[in-house]
C-alpha cells in the first residue's frame, strides 16, 4: 500500500491531518469510546492527537485501496463502534431493554465477538 500524498484526512471532531504527514496509528484500548478510539502521531508534534475514527478506517484514508477493502473494513468498523458502545451499557439497562424491547444485547455481543474473531487484515 501507499501513502496518498497532500489527502487531508479527517480525525473527527473538527480534527484534520495530511496524509503523508501521519507516522503512526495506535488504537486506544484503555478509557476507548466514543470520541477516543486512535492516537495519531504526526510529524514535528511532540504528543499524538486523539481521533474519534478507527485506526482501520483513518488507514484506509491515508491508502489507496480497492473499493471492496474499504467496503469490507467499513463493516468491521461499525461491527467495533457497536460492541464499544455496547459493552459500556451495564446490567441494568441490559435487562430493561432485553425486556422493554425484546433486544439482548448479549447475544448481540456474544455474535459480533464471534464475527470480529475472523477479521480480515489487509496488507
Amino acid at each position: 500500500m501507499e501513502i496518498r500524498e497532500d489527502v487531508i484526512i479527517p480525525l473527527g471532531y473538527g480534527k484534520f491531518v495530511r496524509s503523508d504527514k501521519i507516522i503512526a496509528l495506535e488504537p486506544i484500548e484503555e478509557d476507548r469510546g466514543p470520541g477516543r478510539r486512535t492516537r495519531v502521531f504526526v510529524e514535528q508534534m511532540a504528543s499524538p492527537l486523539i481521533a474519534s475514527r478507527t485506526e482501520t478506517s483513518v488507514l484506509t484514508d491515508m491508502v489507496e485501496t480497492p473499493k471492496e477493502i474499504i467496503e469490507a473494513t467499513a463493516s468491521f468498523e461499525l461491527l467495533h463502534d457497536i460492541y464499544d458502545d455496547i459493552n459500556q451499557i451495564g446490567p441494568m439497562l441490559r435487562k430493561s431493554i432485553k425486556k422493554e424491547a425484546q433486544l439482548d444485547l448479549d447475544k448481540i455481543e456474544r455474535k459480533i465477538e464471534e464475527i470480529l474473531k475472523h477479521e480480515i487484515t489487509f496488507e
